[in-house]
């Protein structure tokens, strides 16, 4: 994606505007997150991950994930009846 440069203002309150064009871009939604990073000559925002992006993330790992879940579900059982 090419560089692209929008401005906002900060209000009175230490609110701003994310402008549409922004939005629609980033696929900002209300009551998004947003992590804020501080570097030496300011700041960058970035919308923070929801759960949805990693979607589909697994599938080349599905088969090996399920044997871990399945391994430590069984090690919790076996620790549940040594309590």
């Amino acid at each position: 994606m090419g560089n692209m440069t929008e401005s906002a203002t900060v209000t009175s309150k230490k609110m701003i505007t994310i402008p549409a064009k922004v939005m629609r871009r980033y696929d900002i939604k209300p009551g998004d997150k947003l992590d804020i990073e501080e570097q030496e000559d300011g700041f960058t925002v970035r919308r923070r991950k929801r759960l949805i992006d990693y979607y589909g993330i697994d599938k080349d790992h599905a088969e090996e994930i399920k044997k871990w879940i399945r391994e430590l579900s069984d090690e919790r059982r076996r620790e549940a009846h040594e309590e």
